[in-house]
């Protein structure tokens, strides 16, 4: 999928960037750029892969870096929950509260059915 940006043709690619980086027992997804109907599909792809690794028992997505959260990103992220759920796996976001993907998360009330940390290290630390 693409999209266009001040007139120019800018694929999904260029719009967000996934890493993921295993911390003992966790894996973090770090996310970068923006979270929408279009890059959706590579994070989903990328949360489900780490979900269902055998030897993992935490999924920490890091949203720090995203600049924008629109619908089909909030599709994602409660999706990834109610699957980590159901195979008995954690699965936790961090994002600072000033950011603006908090706010997204906040409006939506989605902060409080999700486990959402300010910092990375509090999400990896959380049980």
């Amino acid at each position: 999928m693409s999209s266009r940006e001040n007139g120019q043709h800018v694929d999904a690619e260029q719009l967000l960037t996934v890493t993921d980086r295993r911390v003992d027992d966790a894996v973090v997804i770090a996310a970068t750029g923006e979270v929408d109907i279009a890059t959706g599909p590579r994070l989903q792809a990328a949360l489900t892969s780490a979900i269902h690794t055998a030897d993992v028992a935490k999924v920490v997505l890091d949203l720090s870096a995203v600049i924008f959260l629109g619908s089909g990103g909030l599709v994602v992220l409660v999706d990834a929950a109610e699957r980590a759920r159901r195979l008995g796996k954690l699965f936790r976001i961090a994002v600072g509260n000033h950011h603006p993907v908090y706010r997204v998360l906040e409006v939506t009330g989605l902060d409080k059915e999700l486990a959402v940390y300010k910092t990375l290290d509090e999400a990896l630390g959380a049980d």
